[in-house]
């Protein structure tokens, strides 16, 4: 559906810590770019082993501007099963994340629907969710 995402940051250390732990139990990996590397500003890349797409990217802005989180933006990770829902926000909160919704079952989005939701360090919501059909998806 996407080839990457990339959310700005201002303190990029935090973040990559915050992305390295709540990105683990999902599978992510760093991937291979180098800070800069594009001619951009500095960032850091993840993505799934052995595959180049989807990409995940945590970089400061291109503009030179003070990152900032947007306002009824969400990203949303798939979790190859509820256990990964809840590691990865247990994670992301032991990182400076923030609770915005503890795992659990949100019938209303669908029957096998299981998220979890929180804020990164510098205030994008993100999500987590793992059903029957985004795990086969991933594959």
């Amino acid at each position: 559906m996407f080839s990457h995402i990339i959310v700005g940051a201002r303190d990029l250390e935090r973040m990559s810590r915050f992305y390295d732990a709540l990105l683990a139990p999902l599978g992510l990996v760093r991937g291979p770019a180098e800070e800069g590397g594009d001619g951009g500003p500095p960032g850091v890349l993840w993505m799934r082993p052995g595959r180049r797409w989807p990409q995940f990217y945590v970089q400061e802005p291109f503009n030179g501007l003070p990152a900032t989180w947007g306002n009824g933006l969400q990203v949303s990770f798939a979790a190859p099963s509820p256990e990964a829902v809840e590691a990865a926000w247990r994670a992301g909160l032991a990182e400076g994340g923030h609770d915005e919704g503890a795992p659990g079952p949100r019938p209303h989005y669908g029957e096998d629907y299981y998220g979890a939701y929180l804020r990164d360090p510098e205030g994008n919501k993100l999500c987590v969710v793992h059903t029957a059909d985004l795990a086969a998806a991933a594959d």
